[in-house]
């Protein structure tokens, strides 16, 4: 049996951890094909990855960040596609089971997963707010209506990421699930949480200081609030961190030519996940 996921992984300067990554994903049954985005790496990123069976590696001349996933998933040959970071995989049965839900549910845009930290497998602190998500879960569905996601531990359908326009190049890393779940919401698509996938995360020592993830956090919540939410939502975000708007400041008016206002459905759920429905 072929797969029908294909993994797509962007990636910068951690070609150790990417080695095991894809020597972790060799185990998942049937075996998926790979695209590694190679994101300008410095060193032999490109050249490990290349080693692996069922690797398809391309280098990019510049850092995308995120939205270098784009391209991985035009590249794909299959109808679903699953993420992965460098320093992330999935269980060996997670992607058969994704399909099965898939196929079963074609109004299922995205599955988010079960992620599990560490060798211990403790549970992400996101994990289990996808799982008592307060959306419900639709009739019949495979799980908890979700807004958001991680996306190391994210399958989608791949017309609907399509569809969505995929991860928006303005914000390069941070938040940038919450603007593509947004989209994908918009556009009719469901989001579910589905806790019998399991994605596998050992954080990399490789990485940038907690401190510049949740500036690039806070800036690009504000941008995703200018391009989708309602001007109240716009001027409580910008006085919820008022240090964001110095660094949002030169995408601003980016982000003003893309704004979508989001349906009044879609709008709702956000706010009643932040807790400030009326």
């Amino acid at each position: 049996m072929s797969a029908r996921t294909t993994v797509v992984i962007a990636t910068r300067d951690r070609a150790r951890e990417l080695d095991r990554t894809l020597t972790e994903l060799s185990a998942v049954d049937p075996r998926p094909p790979v695209v590694v985005l190679d994101n300008a790496s410095r060193d032999d990123t490109a050249a490990v990855a290349g080693k692996h069976d069922q690797v398809r590696v391309i280098r990019l001349p510049h850092n995308l960040g995120a939205a270098a996933r784009n391209l991985g998933v035009l590249v794909a040959g299959t109808p679903y596609v699953a993420f992965s970071d460098d320093d992330s995989w999935w269980a060996p049965d997670a992607l058969r089971e994704a399909e099965r839900i898939f196929d079963d549910h074609p109004r299922v845009g995205l599955l988010a997963a079960r992620t599990l930290v560490g060798p211990e497998c403790r549970e992400d602190p996101v994990t289990p707010a996808l799982a008592h998500s307060p959306l419900g879960t639709p009739e019949g569905g495979p799980g908890p209506l979700v807004l958001g996601f991680l996306a190391c531990s994210a399958i989608v359908r791949r017309a609907a990421y399509l569809e969505a326009g995929g991860f928006s190049p303005l914000l390069h890393f941070g938040a940038e699930e919450q603007l593509l779940a947004y989209d994908l919401a918009a556009r009719g698509w469901d989001m579910c949480y589905a806790g019998q996938l399991r994605a596998h995360h050992h954080p990399s020592r490789s990485r940038p200081p907690s401190s510049w993830r949740r500036r690039a956090e806070r800036r690009n919540r504000l941008l995703i609030a200018v391009l989708r939410r309602p001007w109240r939502e716009v001027v409580r975000t910008a006085l919820g961190a008022p240090s964001a708007v110095p660094s949002a400041l030169p995408k601003l008016a980016r982000a003003w030519h893309g704004r979508r206002v989001l349906p009044d459905r879609v709008e709702q759920q956000a706010r009643t996940l932040e807790g400030t429905a009326s």
